[in-house]
């Protein structure tokens, strides 16, 4: 018995099968060739776009721009660039439309989730010519809790503590304030944090748009047998807000959290973040 003849269509089936592999792996290749430049190396990373709300306090641009200036040592060779939602020049969309098509992360220069950071920098950049990604806000995040507390011990926060001090003690976070929800989450989480690291409570409390008020925080801590308070200023750069947070203190009150080492290392963990997510977005295309 002579053995039976391969089916006349197997070899077809065959190139087909490798044909389609071939596709495959060149279309792999081809995403991947996407992320690096022609000669194979990566091309320049974004510009970093930090984004201050503004101010009329001449003390604030100060602030912000030393901050910067503590980035650009940390990363000298990345573009650097400063704006503002209002009140200071350059505005937002100046400093987008200046960018043309260049691709930019916003680093907004915010201590939380709020409308600036869900509706106006966004809707922002949405019209703008640029590239650009919007990073999240700074907090929560334990930097801001080392920013916090250093300012705590530069006004005079002790290192040690008895425990009948201790028990007199605590800690008004004093933020600005906002109607959105999602930014007095933000704020308790930091609060939760810091309280933590010194071991004492810690109440947040707002300037304005949000309760309770500084005022109203420190009746309840002493009812409570806590008369021994201290404000630690929740504020990026001094300003009215601040300085009105700041005059209510009991005890101590610290100063913004302003150009610290930490924040400017909170700015770049940011856009790296915001860099990181984009970059896996286009892997997985």
């Amino acid at each position: 018995m002579t053995a039976s003849n391969p089916p006349r269509d197997e070899p077809r089936i065959h190139l087909d099968s490798t044909a389609h592999l071939m596709n495959s792996i060149s279309s792999q290749l081809a995403g991947r060739l996407r992320l690096v430049s022609p000669i194979g190396r990566r091309p320049a990373r974004p510009a970093l776009v930090l984004v201050a709300h503004g101010s009329r306090d001449p003390r604030a641009l100060d602030t912000v721009r030393a901050l910067l200036d503590r980035v650009r040592e940390l990363r000298p060779a990345l573009p650097l660039h400063l704006c503002h939602i209002e009140l200071n020049e350059p505005l937002l969309p100046d400093t987008l439309a200046a960018l043309g098509d260049t691709p930019a992360v916003l680093v907004p220069l915010l201590l939380g989730r709020g409308y600036h950071v869900k509706q106006d920098i966004p809707e922002m950049a949405a019209a703008a010519p640029a590239r650009t990604r919007v990073a999240a806000p700074l907090g929560p995040h334990p930097l801001l809790v080392d920013a916090l507390h250093t300012r705590l011990t530069e006004a005079g926060w002790p290192t040690t503590m008895d425990a009948t001090t201790r028990r007199a003690t605590a800690v008004v976070l004093a933020a600005a304030g906002s109607r959105d929800p999602d930014s007095a989450t933000d704020t308790r989480r930091t609060a939760r944090l810091l309280a933590d690291r010194l071991g004492v409570p810690v109440v947040p409390a707002y300037a304005s748009a949000a309760a309770p008020t500084v005022e109203t925080a420190l009746r309840a801590l002493a009812a409570r047998g806590r008369h021994r308070v201290a404000i630690a200023s929740y504020f990026t750069a001094p300003g009215r807000f601040a300085t009105q947070c700041a005059t209510q203190a009991p005890w101590l009150a610290s100063a913004p959290l302003g150009a610290q080492d930490s924040m400017a290392h909170l700015i770049l963990h940011r856009y790296d973040q915001a860099q990181a997510t984009k970059e896996a977005e286009l892997a997985s295309a």
